[in-house]
């Protein structure tokens, strides 16, 4: 029993394996939930707030001016336009599109019957098993590109996987972007908050991939919310005009805290959250037709008692199954879903709200997901524990998504009844010994051992394990390789723009 303890631990300890693509080509057919009626009412719904309720477009002249030449109805700042021709708009967004990586063989595929897993976005607060909760800091920000970039199972670094809130908020998203670009070479998004920003994300991308490159191909995507209910705002807006008017992508996610942001229902929310995104989404391909659009859909339910938003409950659950076959339905890339949960700690309620949100994304079709890893606390916190523990999970869904139920003549294994009496076993066939490296997901961070040798290895919990597997993994981390020369006009931007730029903490 100590042999066994011993080798436990040994596999722990290893890489995790690099996975057979880099992102999801899945063989699983969708979850689709609703019906033609049902769709159809929905649709109705989405082409109702487009003609008669309207999006307000606020605090950005240039996008009032844009949709008054492009045709719609403009009355102040609400913006109406005929559904056929938002929906004819939305049919120039591509089905599906790459996103260059700096190494092209971490390159990803968003939409059509792909999947891309990306981190946690957001968290002012880190914590992890010894140091507690803290505010997240430059440090800790690197840690987790690092930890992104070596998890497999994370297709894509995200962006701010923790705010660095010891660096000034004007400076920061450079240094974000630049330990991106070097510590890791997975694609990853850009700045979005301020214009400028947006514009220091696809200018550092630029010397990255180079011009020519970058005419012709996304290397770098922006992800916003708009301001719901049924309101854009100039963060959004003026993001397009960076990042669309270069050909770079573009993710907008309507956050539809259900009876707040939105009315309390489940069918209008996701209807709200349609119509907000293929919205913008039209205004998009007015700026510039064919630019990549990722359509997204961030719907959570909530206490009514408190306010509190709730995570894993069955309405977000339903709302992630509707929005896929609608999002099908209008031919654009998805983003919706995540390991989300409110716990404060990687523990059994974590464990279900995010099994439960995460696994109905998965079978939704979700295109690009964010939040796929160490959420916790609604998003105000990254978990370094919770972090390697979901993408533990995430490499089991990899699987199911990849390869489904094979049923080949090598699977169905003839051969191997040959070699097998009745009574005996198929440990030793030749069958077996083809495929007992690969037959079966082997979970990391799972101890599926024999309990005298959990007790004799330190009687650890998950959190332990987790623990220490993430510091295992920093410990053996080697950057990837970098032309010297873009590495240092990269640092030689980074130091400039530092330098032109006012301290500032808000």
């Amino acid at each position: 029993m100590a042999r066994r303890a011993r080798a436990s631990r040994n596999r722990s300890e290893t890489q995790i394996a690099a996975p057979a693509s880099p992102y999801i080509k899945r063989v699983l057919p969708h979850f689709d939930v609703l019906d033609e009626e049902q769709i159809v009412r929905l649709e109705r719904q989405v082409d109702w707030i487009f003609e008669e309720v309207g999006i307000a477009f606020r605090d950005d002249p240039e996008a009032l001016r844009i949709w008054k030449e492009a045709g719609a109805r403009v009355e102040g700042d609400i913006v109406r336009a005929d559904a056929s021709w938002i929906r004819a708009l939305c049919a120039k967004a591509p089905r599906e599109f790459t996103q260059l990586a700096r190494n092209p063989d971490r390159s990803v595929v968003i939409g059509g019957q792909n999947q891309v897993f990306a981190p946690v976005y957001g968290s002012p607060f880190v914590r992890d098993l010894e140091g507690g909760r803290r505010y997240g800091d430059m440090e800790s920000f690197e840690k987790l590109v690092k930890l992104t970039y070596m998890l497999p199972s994370l297709h894509h670094g995200g962006f701010v996987t923790c705010e660095p809130c010891d660096v000034p908020v004007s400076k920061r998203h450079l240094d974000m972007l630049y330990a991106h670009m070097t510590l890791s070479d997975k694609p990853h998004l850009g700045a979005i908050t301020e214009m400028s920003r947006a514009q220091d994300s696809v200018d550092m991308a630029e010397i990255v991939f180079g011009k020519e490159v970058m005419e012709q191909n996304c290397v770098i995507m922006g992800n916003v919310n708009t301001n719901s209910p049924l309101l854009v705002d100039r963060v959004v807006t003026e993001c397009a005009r960076v990042y669309s008017a270069r050909g770079q992508g573009l993710i907008v996610v309507p956050f539809i805290l259900t009876g707040a942001m939105g009315p309390v229902s489940t069918a209008a929310a996701v209807a709200q959250a349609m119509a907000e995104a293929m919205m913008v989404c039209a205004f998009v391909q007015i700026i510039r037709p064919g630019a990549p659009f990722v359509m997204g859909n961030f719907l959570s339910s909530m206490s009514l008692k408190s306010g509190a938003p709730t995570f894993g409950m069955p309405e977000p659950v339903v709302s992630n199954y509707a929005i896929g076959q609608l999002a099908r339905r209008a031919g654009l890339p998805l983003r919706c879903g995540g390991s989300l949960t409110a716990s404060k700690v990687e523990d059994a309620q974590a464990a279900y709200e995010s099994a439960d949100s995460m696994h109905s994304t998965m079978l939704a079709g979700a295109n690009f997901v964010l939040h796929s890893a160490g959420w916790l606390e609604g998003g105000l916190s990254t978990g370094f524990e919770k972090l390697v523990m979901d993408a533990d999970r995430l490499g089991s869904y990899c699987k199911v998504l990849n390869q489904g139920l094979v049923t080949d003549d090598e699977a169905m294994a003839r051969d191997a009844y040959g070699e097998v009496d009745p009574g005996g076993h198929f440990l030793g066939s030749a069958h077996t010994m083809r495929h007992y490296q690969d037959a079966f997901y082997e979970a990391q961070l799972s101890d599926s051992e024999n309990v005298e040798s959990w007790e004799e290895g330190g009687r650890q919990d998950m959190r332990r394990r987790a623990y220490d597997r993430w510091n295992h993994l920093l410990n053996t981390y080697e950057a990837p390789a970098m032309d010297v020369a873009k590495k240092d006009e990269l640092a030689a931007y980074v130091a400039k723009r530092k330098e032109d730029l006012p301290d500032a903490w808000y």
